[in-house]
């Protein structure tokens, strides 16, 4: 699903970008880890997110897309990913949210006409623990997602400028 200029111009593009956003994570998800994604019918109990990975986007779109879960799915992430398991997965884990969260940044930003190739990604940032508070400056819009991934919440937002 691409949504074309014209399209974008006549009614508000951002409406349209909470769908847009949840198919980009199912396809990264379906693709990369073999998974599908359930929507999640409350929203995610917040001590349960230890994990947050950050991509910041730059040019036609200016914002921070970030991907919160636990670090027991950050884990399984990184099983299902890379194969490791046990202690593997957890060193691994880091890497893993990483780059689902840069490849659900990438596909988000291609549904999108005129965006796509305008826009750059950074490198992923990853924190863990639940003891911060994230602050994007200049943010004129949020919008959240909340899905289960076998189960346990995974929360993506994106905070544009």
């Amino acid at each position: 699903m691409n949504i074309s200029r014209s399209e974008t111009d006549a009614a508000s593009r951002r409406e349209y970008w909470a769908p847009l956003l949840e198919l980009s994570a199912q396809e990264v998800f379906g693709l990369m880890l073999g998974e599908h994604l359930e929507a999640a019918a409350e929203p995610a109990p917040e001590n349960t997110l230890d994990v947050t990975s950050m991509v910041e986007l730059a040019g036609s779109l200016c914002g921070l897309l970030t991907l919160r879960c636990s670090s027991n799915s950050a884990a399984l992430m990184a099983t299902k990913m890379l194969g490791a398991d046990g202690a593997g997965a957890k060193s691994q884990m880091e890497d893993a949210v990483g780059e689902v969260c840069n490849m659900v940044a990438g596909n988000f930003k291609n549904k999108i006409s005129g965006i796509g190739e305008g826009c750059k990604l950074s490198v992923p940032t990853v924190i863990t623990g639940s003891n911060y508070s994230l602050c994007a400056l200049a943010n004129d819009y949020t919008m959240s997602i909340n899905l289960l991934f076998h189960g346990s919440h995974i929360v993506i937002s994106l905070q544009l400028n």
